[in-house]
C-alpha cells in the first residue's frame, strides 16, 4: 500500500473499525483525506536529503511515511497511545528506518517542548553538519499556538514550516494593525518570520469533520527582522504583557509593566523617539515599532532588566498561552 491510500477515509472508517475505538475529536484527531492536499503539503515543504521533519500528531502514519520517503529523518509525535500502535504498524510496514516516533506530549509545559523532543531533534540534527529544521503537519488545533510559537523562539536551525491549522489561528498569525485578528501572536510570528497563507481549506477534506475551517500556512524565518530584536526574551514578555492590556493607553501600561526599573519620565524620553500619537495603544502599533520600542526600553534599563522578569513571573496570564492563544476545539 503506497503511503497516502493510508489518509483515504474509506481505510481509515475501516482501520478504526478493526481496531475497535474512534478517533478522539478532544485531542484533535481530525485527519486529512484529501490525497491532493496531503501531497500539496508536502509538495511545499521541499524535502531533501538534509532535511530533519518534525511532524506533531503522527496520528495512523499516513503522511509519516510519506516525509521519511523524502526527509533525511522524521522526528514524529504521537500523545494517544493507541494512535501511536497504528502509526508503528504503518512504519513498521513501509521500510523506513529514519523515523523516530515518540508517544508522549510534544509539550512540556505551553513554554517548552517535552525533553523527549528536544532530544530526538537535537540528536538528528547533530547526526551531520549541513543537516536543518522543518515542521511538516497537521497540527491538532490545540495545541498549534504553543508549537509554532515555541519552534519560533528556539535556537534550532528551523528553516521552514508548513502546516494545516485552525482558520482562526491563520487569521491572527497575518493579521495586520488596527485589526481585531492584530494581537501578541501576530508582533511575534511576523517580527521575526516571512508568514504565507497558502490555502483555505473546508471541513470535508477531513475525517471526522472538525466544525471550522481550516488552512495551510507557510512560515519561513527571516535573519533581517530577528536580528533587529535586542534580546527576543524580553521582546515576548514586552508583548505579551503590553497586549494583555492592549485597549488601554500603552503609556500607562508601560509605566505599569516597568514600575520597577523606569519612572514616567524616563519612559516618556523613550517614547519621544517615535511619532506616536497621544494615548496610543498597541494594537495601533506596526512589528517595526514594537521592535524598536522594546529594544529602547531594554536599552533604558541597563543592569536593571532582570527585574522585567520578576514582574512578569507575578503575572497570572505569563507564557506562550498569552500569545492569542485562543483555540476553538
Amino acid at each position: 500500500m503506497r503511503p497516502l491510500d493510508r489518509q483515504t477515509r474509506s481505510h481509515l472508517m475501516h482501520l478504526f473499525q478493526t481496531h475497535g475505538f474512534h478517533p478522539r475529536t478532544d485531542l484533535g484527531q481530525n485527519f486529512l483525506i484529501d490525497l491532493n492536499i496531503i501531497d500539496f503539503v508536502v509538495r511545499q515543504a521541499d524535502l531533501g536529503p538534509q532535511d530533519v521533519v518534525l511532524e506533531i500528531g503522527a496520528g495512523t502514519g499516513g503522511m509519516t511515511t510519506f516525509l521519511a520517503h523524502e526527509a533525511a529523518a522524521v522526528v514524529s509525535v504521537e500523545i494517544d497511545r493507541r494512535m501511536h500502535g497504528l502509526a508503528s504498524e504503518a512504519l513498521a510496514g513501509s521500510g523506513c528506518k529514519n523515523v523516530t516516533l515518540l508517544n508522549c506530549d510534544a509539550l512540556k509545559n505551553k513554554n517548552r517542548f517535552a525533553v523527549e523532543v528536544v532530544d530526538a531533534i537535537e540528536q538528528q540534527l547533530a547526526a551531520e553538519p549541513q543537516r536543518r529544521l522543518k515542521l511538516v503537519a497537521n497540527l491538532p488545533y490545540c495545541i498549534a499556538t504553543p508549537v509554532i510559537s515555541n519552534l519560533v523562539a528556539t535556537e534550532w536551525p528551523w528553516v521552514l514550516m508548513v502546516a494545516t491549522i485552525q482558520w482562526e489561528l491563520a487569521e491572527r498569525m497575518r493579521a495586520a494593525p488596527g485589526t481585531h485578528d492584530y494581537g501578541s501572536l501576530s508582533v511575534w510570528l511576523q517580527s521575526q518570520c516571512a508568514v504565507s497563507l497558502l490555502k483555505k481549506l473546508g471541513p470535508t477534506v477531513f475525517w471526522p469533520r472538525p466544525n471550522v475551517e481550516s488552512a495551510v500556512v507557510r512560515l519561513a524565518p527571516d535573519s533581517e527582522r530577528r536580528g533587529a530584536i535586542a534580546d527576543r526574551q524580553f521582546f515576548h514578555d514586552f508583548i505579551r504583557r503590553l497586549f494583555h492590556q492592549r485597549r488601554k493607553a500603552a503609556r500607562n501600561v508601560l509605566t505599569g509593566m516597568y514600575r520597577k526599573q523606569l519612572s514616567k519620565p524616563a519612559i516618556d524620553d523613550v517614547l519621544q523617539g517615535f511619532a506616536l500619537k497621544p494615548g496610543f495603544r498597541a494594537e495601533d502599533c506596526d512589528v517595526a515599532t514594537l521592535v524598536r520600542l522594546a529594544d529602547g526600553l531594554h536599552k533604558a534599563m541597563g543592569p536593571l532588566i532582570g527585574l522585567a522578569g520578576e514582574d512578569a513571573n507575578d503575572d497570572a496570564n505569563s507564557g506562550i498561552e498569552g500569545l492569542d492563544c485562543r483555540m476553538t476545539d
